[in-house]
C-alpha cells in the first residue's frame, strides 16, 4: 500500500510542477517583456522620418515601456499568487 501512496505523491508533484510551468501568466508576461525590450530599444533613437509619421511622439518608446510594465505585472502576479493544483477532481456523482 505504501508503494501506491508513494506513486500518487510523485504524480501529484509532477502535476503541480506542470501547472506552474504552463501557467498562461508566465507565457504572456515573458512575451510582453521580450517584445517590450525590443520595441523600447527601437524607440530610444528614432529617425526623423519615424517621428514625422508619429507627429513628433516617441510612440515606439512609450509603447515599449508600456509593454514592459504589463509584462512585469504578469510576472509579479505569477510570483505573488502561484497556480494551485485543485485538491480533488470533478465529482462524477454530480452528473
Amino acid at each position: 500500500m505504501s508503494d501506491l501512496h508513494k506513486e500518487v505523491s510523485e504524480l501529484e508533484q509532477k502535476s503541480a510542477t506542470a501547472a506552474r510551468l504552463f501557467d498562461i501568466r508566465r507565457i504572456i508576461g515573458g512575451l510582453f517583456v521580450v517584445y517590450g525590450v525590443i520595441v523600447t530599444i527601437a524607440g530610444i533613437n528614432p529617425s526623423d522620418a519615424d517621428l514625422k509619421k508619429a507627429q513628433g511622439v516617441h510612440i515606439n518608446l512609450w509603447t515599449g515601456l508600456a509593454m514592459l510594465v504589463l509584462g512585469l505585472f504578469f510576472l509579479i502576479w505569477l510570483k505573488l499568487r502561484p497556480a494551485e493544483v485543485p485538491a480533488d477532481g470533478p465529482d462524477p456523482a454530480d452528473d
